[in-house]
């Protein structure tokens, strides 16, 4: 309603337009700032959870101990420097736009695959009184997240696909390291 839709359509910052025309007009740099506070918030949740989430699988054992290590101030030193070097390896191999669809292709797997585990928790029994999800809803999930999907360009995929290799590779070590242990 603040801006007419031709100018939105014709416009490469939608959102920017109305900032500008609105109740509380933002000066264009201001909001840029703002734009660039949350992109560099959510890259470090992003950076943060991919860390602690190594870690927590070293803990596991089903990622090599060396993730689990702790430095001076109880942070894992290793998976932090670990996950920022394959930062940077994304960041060297596209825009931020792909970086972007990477993590979204790859959240779409992980939807997927609790969409699944909800279907397959069903067939156990609870003695207790529990929530219970709609039985459609899972596969609505799935139906949804792989929809998705399909919209996603092979350049995309095959980020995901070398990330979840290495993913696979670490795993795959892990395992031999664990075998030849005593």
């Amino acid at each position: 309603m603040a801006v007419p839709t031709h100018r939105l359509e014709a416009s490469s910052g939608a959102l920017l337009e109305v900032v500008q025309v609105g109740p509380l007009a933002i000066p264009t740099k201001v909001f840029s700032a703002i734009g660039l506070m949350a992109l560099a918030n959510g890259a470090l949740i992003n950076m943060i959870m991919a860390s602690r989430l190594l870690y927590g699988m070293a803990q596991e054992r089903v990622l090599l101990s060396t993730f689990g290590r702790l430095g001076r101030h109880k942070t894992p030193v290793v998976a932090i420097a670990f996950t920022t070097a394959i930062a940077f390896g994304l960041i060297l191999t596209g825009d931020l736009g792909a970086l972007a669809d990477t993590t979204v292709l790859l959240l779409l797997g992980v939807f997927i695959t609790v969409n699944v585990a909800a279907l397959a928790l069903r067939r156990d029994p609870v003695s207790h009184v529990h929530f219970e999800v709609p039985f459609v809803a899972p596969f609505l999930g799935i139906a949804a997240c792989s929809v998705v999907m399909t919209q996603v360009e092979t350049e995309t995929w095959l980020r995901a696909g070398a990330l979840l290799c290495l993913g696979l590779g670490l795993w795959a070590i892990q395992r031999i390291a664990a075998k030849s242990d005593p």
